[in-house]
C-alpha cells in the first residue's frame, strides 16, 4: 500500500469517537486517505477546498449539526460530496440534506459494502467536479489576457455577430473589429473559430468577467 493512497481522500466528521475509529479503520483497509474531525466547526477550519475528497458526517452533533455544515458548505459554494449518517428518526432530516445536494444517506447500523459503493461514487464525483474546476481557472486565466475591447468583441463573435455588425456596435472600423480578432486568437491560442467559442462558453461570462482595462 503507497503511503498516499490514489483512491482518494474521505473527511469524517463525528462527534463519536468509536464511530470516527471505526470508518477510519474500514476506509483506510479500502486504501483510502481519510482525515477525520469531531465536530464541523474544526472541519470547517482546516478541509483543503482544492482537495478531491469527499465527506462523511453525522446529522445529530454538539454544536453545529449536519444540516448547519451542510448549509455552510453551500454557502462558500463548495462543490465537495456529502453522505450524512443518520440515526433513528433521522430520516426526514436526511431527506431534506438530499434535497441541499448530499448524494445520499445511510442509517446507523450501515452496511459496510453500501457505505463503500457511497464512497466511491462521491470520489467520481469529485474527481469530475475538480476536472472541470481545473479547465475553468485554465479558460480564465487565458480570457484574463484579453483587453476591455478584445472583451467586447469576443462577446459579439459569441452572440454571432458579423464583423460590420461589430463595427457598428463599437463604432470602430471593420479592419480595427478584423485586428482585434486576430489579437483574440492569437492569445486565447485559438487555430479555428470552433476552438475560439469552445473556450468563451465554457467560462462563466464570455467577457465581462474576463476584461481588464
Amino acid at each position: 500500500m503507497s503511503l498516499i493512497p490514489k483512491k482518494g481522500t474521505v473527511y469524517v466528521v463525528d462527534d463519536d469517537e468509536a464511530v470516527r475509529d471505526s470508518l477510519q479503520w474500514l476506509l483506510e483497509g479500502k486504501d483510502y486517505r481519510v482525515k477525520c474531525f469531531d465536530s464541523a466547526e474544526s472541519f470547517l477550519s482546516r478541509f483543503d477546498p482544492r482537495e478531491v475528497a469527499c465527506l462523511i458526517a453525522d446529522i445529530r452533533m454538539d454544536g453545529m449539526s449536519g444540516l448547519e455544515l451542510q448549509d455552510r458548505l453551500l454557502e462558500r459554494k463548495s462543490p465537495l460530496p456529502v453522505v450524512f449518517i443518520t440515526g433513528h428518526g433521522d430520516v426526514p432530516m436526511a431527506v431534506t440534506t438530499m434535497k441541499k445536494g448530499a448524494m445520499d444517506f445511510i442509517e446507523k447500523p450501515f452496511k459496510e459494502d453500501e457505505l463503500i459503493g457511497l464512497v466511491e461514487r462521491m470520489l467520481d464525483q469529485a474527481r469530475s467536479a475538480f476536472s472541470q474546476h481545473q479547465e475553468q481557472a485554465s479558460r480564465d486565466a487565458l480570457l484574463s489576457r484579453l483587453t476591455t475591447r478584445e472583451a467586447q468583441v469576443l462577446e459579439r463573435i459569441v452572440a454571432g455577430r458579423l464583423n460590420k455588425q461589430i463595427a457598428d456596435d463599437l463604432g470602430i472600423s471593420i479592419k480595427t473589429v478584423e485586428a482585434h480578432r486576430a489579437n483574440i486568437m492569437e492569445k486565447l491560442n485559438a487555430n479555428t473559430v470552433a476552438d475560439l467559442l469552445k473556450i468563451a462558453l465554457g467560462a462563466n461570462s464570455a467577457a465581462g468577467s474576463a476584461a481588464k482595462a
